[in-house]
């Protein structure tokens, strides 16, 4: 049993959690609250739920508005209202939305409570079972090719030479992902190197658990398919919000979430290698996660999974040493934060060139650009993370993060002051 609670009072979810494990000892009970993770998706249709509880109010929202919207959705779960005490409109309303059932949170009676999950928990399997068993179900679950039970397609987000990305709807995870496939994954002599990396990919981010690293839920292998099943973004990238240069303030802050993510990475045995505002995403919250580990270097990792004599990366923010193709370490990565943070600021890169060797070497011959007066307090904390030396910059993420949070509380103090 698995129901999901949309409202932002931790008590109500607890007394909700409560009513149900007396029955079913091994129920779930999700709070979704809208102040912190932003308004249900739109393609959400709530499938890995036996029923969904919409309060009727909180901060900022109003449930019987979003009970209109959710009950518009083919295919949404069941529906429960919990009405404010004092409504005379509410109940009578949810009723003809074609609720399963209405309640009080203070009211909660136990027995009809039960009744009314059992009833939508059998409306929703019996309505799964329909959709697994009608026309269109197989298409409805096909991407790019490859046939994956359990997750719902949506749309196509993105597609390339080597795979394609969709949003999909996972009836296990109970959330809108991102499922990432890739074609002609078998060898006669195995799996070629596309898997590899997933199966690298999968392994790195699942041996990390980090609030500032994406979110992996499944791997697998479907006919001549591999998909791999992580964490979706609706607010997209770091590169949306650099539309122009950024207050010094937030710049840091996501520096400092960057930061963070690279301390564990590096604290595991991994070198990221491939660090830009596109692998940096932003959740609805506010908050980053740091993507795409399929270039990561496991010092550990005995199989090698790039061709030597090759440089893989984005030259914008390659280290020197890493578009010369020499060893790296974690101050490789720290320097492409430098780059990335420079662009944050100015809204521009600190080194540019007509074609990728020439950029490679104004990285490790030309000196750091200045950044503009007013950001001056700034210069000498991007000088030592864009040392062309990795024994001049700083030697760890955790340092970097430390002059990190100094510059902040200065620039926060600064603004008091102001």
């Amino acid at each position: 049993m698995r129901l999901l609670l949309i409202d932002d009072d931790p008590e109500l979810a607890s007394l909700v959690r409560h009513h149900v494990s007396c029955v079913w000892p091994d129920a779930r009970a999700v709070l979704h609250s809208p102040p912190l993770r932003g308004p249900l998706l739109p393609e959400f249709l709530a499938q890995g739920y036996d029923a969904v509880l919409v309060d009727a109010s909180w901060a900022g929202g109003d449930g019987l508005t979003l009970l209109r919207d959710l009950c518009r959705r083919p295919g949404f779960a069941p529906t429960i209202f919990l009405a404010a005490e004092d409504d005379a409109h509410g109940p009578a309303a949810a009723r003809a939305l074609g609720v399963v059932d209405v309640f009080t949170a203070t009211d909660l009676d136990h027995e009809q409570f039960i009744t009314a999950v059992r009833t939508a928990a059998l409306r929703q399997r019996n309505a799964q079972g329909d959709w697994r068993s009608g026309p269109g179900s197989r298409e409805a679950q096909t991407f790019g090719g490859a046939y994956l039970k359990g997750y719902r397609h949506v749309r196509r987000i993105a597609a390339g030479s080597v795979s394609e990305m969709f949003l999909a709807e996972s009836i296990e995870a109970g959330t809108l992902v991102a499922l990432k496939v890739t074609r002609d994954v078998r060898r006669t002599d195995g799996v070629d190197q596309n898997f590899e990396r997933f199966l690298q990919e999968y392994e790195i981010v699942n041996g990390i658990r980090h609030p500032s690293i994406v979110r992996l839920y499944d791997l697998g292998i479907t006919d001549d398919y591999a998909y791999l099943v992580m964490e979706y973004f609706s607010h997209g990238d770091l590169r949306t919000q650099m539309n122009g240069p950024m207050a010094p303030v937030r710049a840091l802050s996501y520096a400092l979430e960057v930061c963070h993510a690279l301390e564990a990475i590096h604290n595991a045995g991994i070198l990221h290698r491939d660090l830009k505002p596109g692998n940096v995403m932003l959740r609805d919250d506010g908050s980053i996660a740091l993507i795409d580990f399929g270039l990561a270097k496991q010092r550990a990792l005995e199989m090698e999974i790039t061709d030597k004599g090759l440089i893989f990366g984005t030259p914008h923010y390659m280290s020197p040493e890493q578009g010369h193709g020499r060893p790296t370490d974690a101050r490789s990565d720290i320097y492409s934060l430098g780059v990335v943070l420079y662009e944050m600021l100015t809204a521009t890169k600190p080194f540019d060139a007509d074609n990728a060797m020439a950029l490679i070497y104004r990285h490790a011959k030309q000196p750091v650009p200045q950044l503009p007066e007013a950001l001056q307090s700034l210069q000498p904390l991007l000088e030592r993370m864009l040392a062309k030396q990795p024994d001049d910059r700083y030697e760890s993420a955790a340092a970097l993060a430390a002059a990190l949070r100094v510059q902040i509380a200065a620039l926060k103090q600064a603004e008091l002051a102001a």
